[in-house]
């Protein structure tokens, strides 16, 4: 069985949809077949089949697991299984949650909290309270093994 580390957040049980047990995926992830009939989630490190699969309002997934689930609990799956990803520029979510941003001039602005989905674009959130936008006029370097990301200056509040 993966270890904690092993495995990567792809949603939260939501809320109830029906009376067998369905519920409402809470930040899916984009790839359907993550929800599918017969995948393996783990919910609290222990593994559990999707045994019905359907999209709801929103075109949020509506699962139903082969046992029950508390509701805000973590869905995941092993790092492995994920797929490479295909731009050269393009990062999964919890590679960059963790990373230090800093401006190019060396100023520290805090460490990604999380990257929030927006209609015009992703936006890094810190934990300094800085939102910052996920895009290249922006974000001039993503170092993951670095630890690091370097932005722009004039998208953060001047010191």
């Amino acid at each position: 069985m993966p270890s904690a580390p092993d495995l990567v957040p792809v949603g939260r049980v939501g809320r109830p949809h029906g009376l067998d047990g369905s519920f409402v995926v809470e930040g899916a992830s984009e790839r359907p077949e993550t929800f599918a009939e017969g995948a393996t989630l783990y919910v609290e490190g222990a593994p559990a089949t999707v045994v019905s699969s359907k999209r709801g309002a929103g075109g949020r997934p509506v699962i139903r697991l082969d046992r029950r689930v508390e509701r805000g609990a973590e869905l995941a799956v092993p790092r492995e299984t994920l797929p490479p990803l295909e731009e050269e520029d393009a990062y999964y979510v919890f590679q960059l949650v963790g990373l230090l941003v800093e401006e190019e001039g060396g100023r520290v602005l805090g460490r990604v909290r999380d990257v929030v989905d927006y209609p015009a674009n992703d936006v890094l959130e810190l934990d300094t309270g800085v939102s910052l936008p996920l895009v290249g006029a922006c974000v001039q370097q993503v170092d993951l093994e670095g630890g690091r990301i370097v932005v722009a200056s004039g998208f953060a509040d001047p010191e």
